[in-house]
This record gives structure tokens, C-alpha cells and sequence, in this order.
């Protein structure tokens, strides 16, 4: 039997990297690919860091690829990149809500574009260095488990993955710590095994998401004024991409207490202003679900949600309120339910599926 094909999304990071590593070390014929999404190829800038799509990762995976012996390529993926993650993180803070372009990079670039790409070249697999594990459940379902190390878990930001994509991916990072990793990396002489991880929004390296927008749309986001909730104004803001649901740092007003971003508005270009407790709620609705352990929400669930990366997660129960919509009641207060960020679900170690927050009730 011949063996198994399978094209590894290499970042020019240690995780990637070790991924391409372990599985030709399990038997697979791997072919290791860095996607050029965003980068131009005349080098005006390379980061320090390297970015996970950087231009610093093309010379850096390019160098492992060679010391793995493993053929290597770069696909160009400007345009998939520029429709489904650029624009639609641009259009979103025009129309007041917080992307998460890395979620929509996952599903419609690294996997719908690359699976396909993989697909027609004969691979039988693609495969990442995310911190995720993929199970097939007794339902027939595929779906992701959370991995070994839950403070690197990367399951939220992979929540919307199809369970075509799913059963076409293998993630063998996901059982590993991360020290493990670079440890593999260290004791077989990658020269990648303590790069820094990356952090910020790729093609935002210096995180200025405003000025980006800005340069982009070729237009200056206008100023506008600072409410409270009665619409009594208070200030003025800098214009709307500037602000975030939750913020409190960065607003310039003196009001002799905390205050926090509540709502963005951009039909009137308002961002409404508020205390601690205002931000407070314990409903969250979703839209564009993807139900990944379950291929439907049958009845009411508890589950344990986060509604950010970075968010310790809650239980709350679970309902659907229309054909491709859910409504989270949370068992306590969370803070800052930011529209345009993913809530996704939890059953044990197992994502159940998640959804894009459109606000609170």
C-alpha cells in the first residue's frame, strides 16, 4: 500500500515545523507548503519575529523543509486572502463589530483553499501545527478535542472547520506540550526550535487595526461622539474602528469613575459609553453556527462557552431561537459580549460547535 500523502501548512515556526517532523516520522509522505497570503515578495518589510504568514517564514520553513528532507513549495494565496480575511476583517469594523480574521483565515484559506489545492496535486491529507486533536465520535462525527497543553489550546479559533475538512486534517502537535515541542525541535537541530511565537494579526503587525483601515479603504473613518446610553453626549471619539466592546483603556474621558466601551454604533457614528456593571450580561446571541460533535442543536444544552480567546470560559445552557441561530444563557454575569467574536461550545473536551456573537438580548 502506498504511503500516505499529506501537504503540512509550514509558518516557518517551531509548531509547524515539528508537525512536518512527526508525521514522516510516523510514515507519511509529507510535502511541506507555505501559503504567501499577504506578503509582497520585494522584502520591504521583514519582522523581527516572523509573523505566522511573514516573510521571514518563507526562509525559515524553506531551511527546515531541507533539513527534513521533505520537498517543499509556496502557494500563492493573495486573493483568497485578501476576500475572505482582509475585506471581511475591514468591513466588520466599519460596521461596528470585532473581527477575529484568524478564525475566517482558518476556515476559507488554511483549509477550504489549501485542502483543495492539496487535494488536486493527489495529497490525501493536509495538516497544521495547531494545539488541537481531531476525534471521530461513535455518531460518525468528526470533531476537535482540546489538546494536551489547554494553555496553548488553539480549538476556539478552529471551531468553524467543516467535517470535510476535519476528516481530511491531522494536527500532531495536539499532544504535545509546547515545551515538548521545542524540545523535539532542539534534540533533532531545528534552527527554528526557539523562535518566539507569533502574536499579533499578521498583515497588522504594529497592531494599529484604525490605520490599517484607513490606508486600505483610502479613506479617514470620521470622528464622531461619545453617549451614554440616553444618548446624553459626553465626547468625542476618534472614529469608530478605533474602539472595541469592553475597551477602557485609550478613550481620553474623565468621567471620576472606570468607564467601558457598550455599544458601537455606525449609523449614527456613536460608541456608547458606560460602568463596569453596564458591560455586564448573562445572554449572548449567535449567528452562522457550525455544529461540529452534534450535527444538529436538538434541545436545550448546558455547555461550557467562551466568548473570547482569551476568555476562562462559563457554563450556561443553549438554545437554538431559529433555523441558524442560538441564544447562550449564562449561569453568571460575563463582561464585554463583543458582536462580531466567536462563542464557542464546549461538551467536556469536546468543541460542539460555535457560532458568531451578534450581541446580547
Amino acid at each position: 500500500m502506498d504511503k500516505k500523502k499529506v501537504v503540512v501548512g509550514m509558518s516557518g515556526g517551531v509548531d509547524s515545523s515539528v508537525a512536518a517532523y512527526l508525521l514522516k516520522e510516523q510514515g507519511y509522505d509529507v510535502i511541506g507548503v507555505t501559503m504567501q497570503i499577504w506578503q509582497e515578495e520585494d522584502r520591504e518589510v521583514l519582522e523581527e519575529n516572523g509573523g505566522c504568514c511573514g516573510l521571514s517564514a518563507v526562509d525559515d520553513a524553506r531551511r527546515v523543509a531541507s533539513q527534513l528532507e521533505i520537498p517543499y513549495y509556496v502557494m500563492n494565496f493573495k486573493k483568497e486572502f485578501k476576500e475572505n480575511v482582509i475585506d471581511y476583517f475591514v468591513d466588520e469594523y466599519l460596521n461596528g463589530r470585532t473581527p477575529n480574521p484568524c478564525i475566517a483565515c482558518n476556515r476559507y484559506v488554511k483549509w477550504e483553499s489549501l485542502l483543495a489545492r492539496s487535494m488536486s496535486i493527489g495529497a490525501d491529507y493536509i495538516a497544521t501545527g495547531h494545539y488541537a486533536q481531531i476525534e471521530r465520535l461513535e455518531n460518525g462525527r468528526y470533531t476537535l478535542k482540546c489538546s494536551k497543553t489547554l494553555a496553548k489550546d488553539q480549538t476556539y479559533a478552529l471551531y468553524n472547520l467543516s467535517q470535510e475538512q476535519l476528516s481530511r486534517t491531522l494536527m500532531p502537535v495536539g499532544l504535545y506540550e509546547k515545551e515538548e515541542i521545542r524540545k523535539i525541535a532542539e534534540e533533532i537541530g531545528l534552527m527554528v526550535a526557539n523562535k518566539p511565537d507569533s502574536q499579533d494579526i499578521c498583515f497588522v503587525p504594529d497592531g494599529k487595526y484604525a490605520d490599517f483601515i484607513d490606508e486600505y479603504t483610502k479613506k479617514k473613518v470620521p470622528e464622531g461622539n461619545f453617549v451614554l446610553s440616553d444618548g446624553t453626549v459626553i465626547g468625542r471619539h476618534k472614529g469608530i474602528t478605533h474602539y472595541t466592546v469592553g475597551q477602557r483603556k485609550g478613550l481620553g474621558l474623565a468621567l471620576g469613575y472606570p468607564v467601558f466601551v457598550l455599544e458601537i454604533r455606525p449609523d449614527t457614528n456613536e460608541v456608547v459609553i458606560g460602568t463596569a456593571q453596564d458591560s455586564m450580561t448573562r445572554y449572548v446571541r449567535a449567528n452562522k453556527v457550525n455544529f461540529m460533535s452534534e450535527a444538529d442543536l436538538k434541545e436545550t444544552r448546558r455547555l461550557f462557552a467562551k466568548i473570547r480567546y482569551n476568555h476562562k470560559g462559563a457554563w450556561c445552557t443553549v438554545e437554538k431561537t431559529g433555523e441558524d441561530e442560538i441564544l447562550c444563557t449564562f449561569e453568571e454575569e460575563q463582561r464585554a459580549v463583543t458582536p462580531g467574536q466567536a462563542i464557542v461550545l464546549y461538551d467536556g473536551e469536546y468543541v460542539f460547535g460555535g457560532g458568531t456573537i451578534t450581541g446580547d438580548e
